[in-house]
């Protein structure tokens, strides 16, 4: 088999067992494994009804995992942290989601990658250039550098 990269974007808003936002997210990148680069965690406003800012980051993973065992792989650890179905943008202990995938594009029922919004939320683009700032996304050829610079230009809070 061979190895492939993921960019996946992390968010907390809720302590859990592993204690504050920013020590579940870096509880999720030590379960999650084969983590080559990190982003520094930022704190970011929070985006819907939740009340609470959110801390972000973003990882570089390596892994033999296809797109869905990926996926299942990062609800499994979700769940694990406490993570249930509810609101959506509501409060959660963490959030994983692949963005971006060294194979280029995925779709089927349960995935798209590269994930469909992520170019327009600073949230996970600020975090995202700090790690992979050229890498192209593969519907319109901009790099993660190019396509902050189309969004909110107000910087999160590291």
């Amino acid at each position: 088999m061979t190895t492939t990269s993921y960019a996946i974007a992390l968010g907390s808003n809720r302590p859990g067992r592993h204690g504050s936002p920013q020590d579940e997210i870096r509880a999720a990148l030590a379960a999650i494994g084969g983590v080559r680069r990190v982003s520094p965690i930022i704190t970011t406003a929070p985006v819907g009804p939740s009340i609470r800012a959110f801390a972000n980051a973003a990882a570089l993973v390596d892994s033999l995992l296809a797109p869905p065992a990926m996926l299942r792989h990062l609800k499994a650890i979700e769940q694990a942290f406490g993570r249930r179905c509810g609101q959506r943008w509501g409060a959660r202990v963490i959030d994983l989601d692949i963005i971006l995938w060294s194979g280029g594009r995925w779709r089927s029922p349960e995935l798209v990658v590269p994930h469909i919004a992520y170019a327009a939320r600073s949230f996970v683009l600020h975090p995202l250039v700090a790690i992979v700032p050229d890498w192209r996304d593969p519907r319109d050829g901009r790099t993660v550098r190019q396509m902050r610079h189309g969004v909110d230009r107000r910087r999160p809070r590291p």
